[in-house]
Parts: C-alpha cells; sequence; structure tokens
C-alpha cells in the first residue's frame, strides 16, 4: 500500500497563504511560476511542508494566516462569486480592502440578501458545508399568495419539483402583510440546493418578494448592519465546531 506523502498540496498551500484560489494556483504551476527548493514545479501533484522553501515569481510564500471567519450582511443585488461573466458586481468587490483573500461558505443568490460567511481557509469552508453536520439554515420569506397553513404543513415530508427531490422544509407563517396576500413566513432547511426556496415556493403558486437568511446553523445574522461583516471569534468557533475546529485559531501559521 503506497504510504501519502508528508504535508499539503501545493495549490492548497497556495491558497491558504491567500495568493489565489487553488485552481489558479494550478495554472501558475502549469506556467512556471512556481518553484520548491529551487526546483520549478510542472505539475500540482506534490505535497509540501513547512519546512520546504515554496516561491512563487521567485518570491517567497506569504505566511499563512490562521483560519478566520466572518459574518457579513449580503445586499441584494450581488452575485456571490469571485468572477462574473455577465459583469455584475460581486459580494467580493464591495468587502473592505484590508480583509484577505476570502471564500464563501455556501452562496446567496442575485436576489437574495442576509448572513453570508466568509472565510480565508477552503478546509474550514467545507467543514461549515458539510451534510453530515445537519445544520439548519433559517430564513425570513416574504411571499405574495395564498397561505395555507396545511400546505406549508406538508412541506416537511418534502417535495419533488420539476423531478427533483427536496428534503424536509420547515416553513411557518409569522403574520399576515396589509393586503392579506403579503406574508412573512420563517423557513428552515438542511440542503440547500440552489434556489431552493424559490422553487419550492413558486410550486405552491407563491411568489418569493423577499429573502433573507438570518442564520446558517448556530451562526446568526442578529443585529449585524446591511454591508457589514464582523469577524466570527476563535473561542466561538472552538465551541461549535468542537474537534472539527481549525487548530491555531489564535495564531498565525509559521512557514520557516
Amino acid at each position: 500500500m503506497t504510504e501519502t506523502p508528508p504535508g499539503e498540496r501545493i495549490a492548497k498551500v497556495m491558497a491558504r497563504a491567500g495568493l489565489c484560489s487553488r485552481r489558479d494556483a494550478e495554472k501558475w504551476i502549469a506556467a512556471g511560476r512556481v518553484s520548491v527548493n529551487g526546483t520549478v514545479l510542472t505539475s500540482p501533484a506534490i505535497n509540501v511542508q513547512d519546512s520546504d522553501d515554496v516561491r512563487v515569481d521567485n518570491e517567497q510564500l506569504p505566511v499563512a494566516d490562521r483560519a478566520r471567519l466572518w459574518r457579513f450582511f449580503k445586499p441584494k443585488g450581488l452575485v456571490t462569486t469571485h468572477k462574473d461573466e455577465k459583469g455584475r458586481t460581486t459580494v467580493f468587490e464591495v468587502l473592505p480592502p484590508d480583509l484577505p483573500r476570502v471564500i464563501s461558505v455556501g452562496r446567496l443568490d442575485l436576489n437574495s440578501e442576509g448572513l453570508l460567511l466568509l472565510t480565508n481557509d477552503g478546509d474550514l469552508a467545507r467543514e461549515l458545508e458539510h451534510p453530515s453536520r445537519g445544520w439548519v439554515r433559517r430564513y425570513r420569506v416574504r411571499v405574495y399568495g395564498r397561505v395555507e397553513d396545511r400546505t406549508l404543513a406538508l412541506l416537511k415530508k418534502g417535495v419533488t419539483v420539476d423531478g427533483v427531490r427536496y428534503g424536509s422544509i420547515e416553513a411557518t407563517r409569522d403574520n399576515d402583510g396589509p393586503s392579506k396576500s403579503n406574508v412573512w413566513l420563517t423557513v428552515g432547511l438542511t440542503e440547500g440546493k440552489n434556489r431552493e426556496i424559490r422553487k419550492v415556493m413558486e410550486h405552491l403558486d407563491l411568489q418569493v418578494t423577499r429573502l433573507i437568511r438570518v442564520s446558517y446553523g448556530p451562526f446568526q445574522l442578529g443585529n449585524l448592519e446591511e454591508g457589514f461583516l464582523e469577524e466570527v471569534p476563535g473561542h466561538v468557533m472552538r465551541q461549535q465546531l468542537g474537534d472539527a475546529a481549525p487548530k491555531g485559531l489564535n495564531k498565525k501559521r509559521q512557514r520557516r
């Protein structure tokens, strides 16, 4: 049985250092821009350790920051992607300039708003997204149409829309709007498939006119103002993630 080489994949290390994404790191390696211990790489299929001398464009790899997590109140009208083919403004273009390179934990679509978790660590993002956690994402949803409580109750058993099966959804009425047609709902789900709430509500002849994510598992939007972000303290991450919490939350990872 072949043993796994010690260390971490070079593209992962470069991404964690905040230089680029893993995909871009692989492109840089293919272009001959990356060397390890004086040898220019031709393939990303290599593991490196802290003791290795990793250089990009002949400059030593920056010190990788500790794993960090932020709560961000995403405004409506921003796309959750680093590059948008339609030229629309992205979440990452409105973040403070002194923020390190971050990725999102899951996504919110263009017309959705509310809590978006951001992290500088890909492993942490995958841990927070992993289905095994069973974390509930909760939303406040304003819908236009006739809302039947018994219909909402049926969503707990799951529903199939256009051949796609959606798991259990908790949906309860908060209050009626002025016209008795605009109704606020609280919706909780664990799967979070693409545009899941909008598609399911449309299936019920309800039009979503506003959608705000208020929590992602134990992390709450709280009183965070629109367009603002706030870092989640390391001790909170340890409390919520337990043994899965990244090591070294309170100190920077060092490269020799």
